[in-house]
């Protein structure tokens, strides 16, 4: 039987093919889920729902800007009750701390910290009804291996998005609605991949030279993580912070 046979599931940053959130979307409706797929740009997050129909899994695309507390509330609304949340829209910078601006601030904070503390506050009371759900947050190794070069900003951001998900797991808990978070690293989503190319030659593959297993992670195999803590093969899961890294943390 499918893992998630019956759940209906919100992935946040869902919404362009080459990305973590439509990977992990696919996935989770190859396991017989009804994802809500999100995202800022109704044309590619469309392409997202129309490659899930494709592969016979359900889809459904809302329009959300993450930065707008009104699109949160809306999305949430619109959502209704999931049995899952993944919290993985992200916004990403890699200037220096000297270079960043008040608009840089704004972007990693709303859309990695405020806007999945507004929607678990949404759409956590029907879990908390049922006795029933899954939130798991998209982190970084960033949050707590500190990393030259411009990333100050967003490690600050996830590593408040892996304390939101230590405390919403001993909040929620008695409730029997588990929280937890992934630490990814390096991933070649094309829009990471590209990121990291435009800062010289050579920056991929010494990046992966700096991993145990020698290489970047496949979008896939984060989204595999994620399903493992959205079913309940995790179900004594919780408040855990689980590295998807291969291996740099641990050395």
């Amino acid at each position: 039987m499918p893992e998630l046979e019956g759940k209906k599931v919100l992935i946040t940053g869902a919404g362009a093919l080459g990305g973590l959130g439509a990977d992990t979307a696919q996935l989770f409706a190859q396991e017989g889920a009804e994802v809500l797929v999100t995202g800022r740009h109704a044309k590619r997050g469309q392409q997202v729902v129309e490659s899930i129909a494709a592969a016979g899994g359900t889809a459904r695309f809302l329009l959300a800007d993450l930065r707008d507390l009104d699109d949160v509330a809306q999305l949430a609304d619109e959502a209704g009750e999931v049995d899952v949340l993944v919290n993985n829209a992200a916004g990403y910078n890699v200037e220096s701390t000297l270079k960043l601006t008040a608009d840089d601030y704004s972007l990693m904070y709303e859309t990695i910290v405020r806007a999945p503390f507004f929607l678990v506050q949404k759409l956590a009371p029907g879990m908390i009804s049922r006795r029933s759900g899954s939130i798991v947050n998209v982190s970084s190794t960033a949050a707590s291996v500190a990393l030259p070069g411009g990333v100050s900003l967003y490690g600050s951001a996830k590593a408040a998005l892996d304390s939101l998900t230590r405390y919403w797991a001993a909040e929620f808990a008695e409730s029997n609605v588990r929280v937890n978070a992934v630490a990814v690293g390096p991933t070649s989503t094309d829009n990471i991949t590209r990121t990291f190319s435009s800062l010289g030659p050579g920056m991929l593959e010494a990046m992966a030279a700096s991993i145990p297993l020698g290489r970047w992670a496949s979008p896939r195999e984060i989204a595999q993580v994620l399903l493992f803590l959205a079913s309940e093969r995790s179900s004594f899961a919780t408040g855990g912070v689980f590295p998807a890294d291969g291996g740099k943390v641990a050395v």
